[in-house]
C-alpha cells in the first residue's frame, strides 16, 4: 500500500534480506534486516546518538519500545550482563528479525514482544526506557507513549528519546517536560537530538 510504514503490523514490501556488521560502544554486532522495518540498509543516525549517550548500568532492567530489527535493545543487552532487556515492537517482520538478531550475537538476556506501545508490558516497571519514535504515525501516538512512559519507570528510571530537529522532535521534549516535570538534551549531531527525562 503506498502509505505502509515501518508502523505497520504486517508489512507487505517484498521481504529482500540483507546482512552487515556494524561497532558500537566498542562490540561488533552482526545484523539482518528486510524491506519494511525502519533503516534496512544500516543502523541510522538517531540511533547511533542514543547508543553513543544512553546509560545503562549492569543490572537495569531495559525496555526498547519500537525496537525495529534490535540494534538499540542488542546494545543495552551487552551493557547490562546482569539485567534483562525486553523489545516490542508493533511490526511482525521487526520482531521476527530482532529476534534473529539476538540469536545471531549469542545475547540470551534479552527478550522480544509483538504488540502495540506498552501493551506487552503492562504492570512491569523499567530502570530505563529508550525509544526512537515513529514520526510518520503521528505525534499523537508519540505523545500516547511518552505519557504511558513514566507509569512503566521505577523512581528514577530514565526516558531516552531521540528524533530529528526537522521533523520537530523540540516539541516531543517539550510533551516530555510536561508529563515528567523536566528533560535534558543530553546529545546533537547530524540533525538529531537525544533528551532524557527521569522519574521522580
Amino acid at each position: 500500500m503506498p502509505d505502509e510504514h515501518y508502523f505497520t503490523p504486517d508489512p507487505s514490501a517484498h521481504e529482500r534480506p540483507r546482512h552487515f556488521t556494524v561497532v558500537l560502544r566498542g562490540q561488533e554486532f552482526t545484523l539482518a534486516t528486510e524491506a519494511g522495518v525502519f533503516s534496512r540498509e544500516r543502523v541510522d543516525r538517531g540511533s547511533r546518538l542514543l547508543i553513543a549517550h544512553m546509560i545503562v548500568s549492569p543490572a537495569d532492567q531495559v525496555l526498547d519500545l519500537g525496537c525495529g530489527y534490535g540494534i538499540v535493545g542488542l546494545v543495552a543487552a551487552r551493557l547490562a550482563p546482569q539485567g534483562r532487556v525486553t523489545m516490542v515492537d508493533i511490526n511482525a517482520r521487526a520482531v521476527r528479525l530482532a529476534q534473529v538478531n539476538l540469536r545471531a550475537n549469542g545475547i540470551r538476556n534479552a527478550e522480544v514482544l509483538l504488540g502495540d506501545g506498552f501493551d506487552p508490558v503492562a504492570g512491569r516497571r523499567f530502570d530505563a526506557i529508550a525509544i526512537n519514535p515513529p514520526v510518520r504515525a503521528g505525534f499523537a501516538l508519540i505523545h500516547r507513549l511518552i505519557e504511558e512512559a513514566q507509569e512503566h519507570l521505577r523512581a528514577g528510571g530514565r526516558f531516552y528519546l531521540v528524533g530529528r530537529t526537522r521533523q520537530g522532535v523540540k516539541r516531543l521534549a517539550e510533551k516530555m517536560r510536561l508529563v515528567f516535570g523536566d528533560v535534558e538534551e543530553i546529545a546533537k549531531g547530524g540533525g538529531y537530538r537525544v533528551y532524557l527525562a527521569l522519574r521522580p
